[in-house]
């Protein structure tokens, strides 16, 4: 087993897990922010494909698995202070649950914080995970 410490301080994180950023490789865009543990970033390693630490079901969460949207990992980086992880993927559709390609599909007006879509949806999401 690869020993991971030299590359992520797992220590520095809120009950062991550390944000993991998403960001496509061609274009640069963040695509999502999601949350890995050691085992998931571990699995990362072993496959090329991006695992996720799921808070909501407190288990492993293997981007696409359900969807077919899967993340296949080109570059792994981490910040300076080794607490925060950054995928650089190669997406298959939509990145986001609801459909866009990104999760970051809502832009912010500076003057009222409302919220305006400005990305496409790509795909209806109940056609992908049904209700």
């Amino acid at each position: 087993m690869i020993d991971v410490s030299a590359a992520v301080d797992f220590s520095r994180g809120v009950d062991g897990l550390l944000p993991a950023i998403a960001q496509d490789a061609d274009s640069d865009r963040v695509l999502m922010m999601a949350w890995m543990n050691e085992d998931a970033f571990r699995e990362t390693l072993a496959t090329g494909q991006a695992v996720y630490y799921s808070r909501s079901r407190q288990s492993l969460w293997r981007k696409g698995e359900t969807s077919g949207h899967r993340q296949s990992v080109k570059e792994i980086r981490v910040d300076c202070d080794r607490d925060t992880i950054l995928l650089r993927v190669e997406q298959v559709g939509a990145a986001c649950h609801e459909g866009f390609q990104s999760c970051f599909f809502r832009a912010v007006d500076p003057h009222d914080a409302s919220l305006t879509t400005v990305d496409p949806r790509l795909v209806d999401p109940k056609k992908v995970y049904g209700n």
